[in-house]
């Protein structure tokens, strides 16, 4: 048994070293244009495996993507494992220069994710305990865009464990760092990268799966409305969006839009008003306010200067434009199963239908839109389906006396277009003119 062990170690061991021998890396270098022409720092998320970093302000703006684990020593300066080979538990112990949110991952050999785990660490020479069944392992730490590799080979018969020890202040000795000319974040070819480009107040999404080295450009756009707030936005074909929905209590020549709170009022109203979900302003940082068919489409504009509410058609538009590129959630280009390339990858609640929402967040938002579910204000009072689904408005009446909508369901696979009735407390999220 011993021997057929050993035989395996050295086999993987080879593979592993094969591996390194093979292993590339993307390089994706960010430009910037529009309103702004240089970034303040940029947010790379790796929507597939929850991940994230930033690109500092006054660094390089370079991402370099690991498409595979590169093989490092056990006794390297970056990261030190022992006893490796494992006979019941491993030390493993690592220097973080920066300290703040670390991903500690172990992968086995088939890429299957044996532990995950998430700490807030502090600067300086981290340590923790590590169990594993017999095997041979890929370690990945990421702290703050600094990516530590290693193998870790088991001998035991260990339960999956890992066990914080602590930290050493930072002030000892540090360990060489994995990465210095660029950020690095662990990528397997096909996963969804989000980037989040910062120039000041301006804020751009691009989406992309890198097959090589790439240029991404951020594309700046000033979304300001009445009361100062400022939006993300992203460019989807020829069009492009707001990625939060709208939060202003003004129109845009400063008036006041009137917040009704009571459901008895909400129910009579065929004028323009707004209100946050249960009437709780913590809501309003992630889903923004609800609004009537009424102040959305009110002559003053709830919409920030060069937006406006799409109509219609401009919804049509997106929905046409996603589906003949590939965005519904099994890469066909025919029938409207968009919903997962709309929805972002948190909040909404979970489904075991195929292609909803619901069903592995993780494969969400491909198109950047960023969609949340924020519920709704019925037009006779009540709030409902936070969580569940998220409705916006469109500026177009439908069969009177309503108007058309369109809706996402954590069950669905659909973007929905339905026709409601104008009191109705929605979200709005706006386009830019053209």
């Amino acid at each position: 048994m011993k021997n057929q062990l050993r035989s395996l170690i050295s086999f993987l061991l080879l593979a592993v070293t094969t591996i390194s021998a093979n292993a590339f890396d993307y390089t994706i270098s960010f430009t910037a244009s529009g309103a702004a022409t240089t970034l303040s720092n940029v947010e790379v998320q790796n929507l597939t495996q929850n991940t994230s970093v930033v690109v500092p302000a006054g660094a390089p703006v370079i991402l370099t993507v690991s498409t595979a684990a590169p093989y490092l020593k056990a006794n390297s300066l970056n990261l030190k494992i022992y006893p490796n080979p494992m006979t019941e538990k491993s030390i493993v112990s690592f220097y973080s220069e920066f300290g703040g949110k670390t991903d500690i991952a172990v992968y086995g050999m088939d890429g299957r994710t044996v532990i995950r785990t998430t700490k807030n660490l502090e600067a300086g020479t981290n340590q923790f305990k590590l169990s594993l069944p017999q095997g041979v392992y890929t370690l990945h730490i990421n702290e703050n865009g600094m990516l530590h590799i290693g193998t870790v080979i088991s001998q035991a018969m260990n339960k999956a464990e890992l066990e914080f020890s602590g930290t050493e202040p930072a002030a000892a000795k540090p360990m060489q760092k994995v990465k210095t000319s660029a950020t690095a974040l662990a990528y397997t070819t096909g996963d969804q990268l989000l980037f989040k480009g910062f120039s000041g107040d301006y804020c751009t999404i691009v989406t992309l799966k890198p097959t090589g080295d790439a240029t991404v450009n951020f594309k700046f756009v000033e979304c300001r409305d009445a009361d100062g707030n400022h939006y993300p936005v992203v460019h989807i074909g020829n069009q492009t969006w707001m990625v939060e929905n709208l939060k202003t209590t003004k129109y845009r020549n400063g008036e006041t839009i009137p917040n009704v709170t009571d459901g008895s009022e909400w129910t009579a109203l065929t004028t323009g008003a707004w209100c946050t979900y249960n009437n709780d302003v913590a809501n309003v940082a992630k889903y923004g306010r609800l609004y009537t068919w009424y102040a959305a489409t009110d002559s003053r504009n709830i919409a920030p200067a060069g937006w406006h509410v799409p109509n219609d058609a401009e919804w049509t538009t997106l929905e046409t434009y996603l589906i003949a590129n590939g965005y519904n959630y099994d890469g066909t280009t025919s029938g409207n199963k968009i919903a997962k390339s709309l929805a972002s990858t948190t909040d909404w609640i979970s489904s075991s239908n195929t292609g909803a929402i619901g069903n592995d967040l993780t494969k969400n938002n491909s198109s950047g839109f960023t969609a949340l579910p924020g519920g709704y204000r019925s037009y006779s009072g009540p709030f409902d389906t936070i969580g569940n689904r998220g409705y916006c408005w469109s500026s177009t009446e439908g069969n009177t006396p309503n108007a058309w909508t369109r809706t996402l369901y954590y069950g669905g696979d659909n973007l929905s277009r339905y026709d409601n009735t104008k009191s109705y407390g929605f979200s709005v999220r706006c386009i830019r003119d053209y």
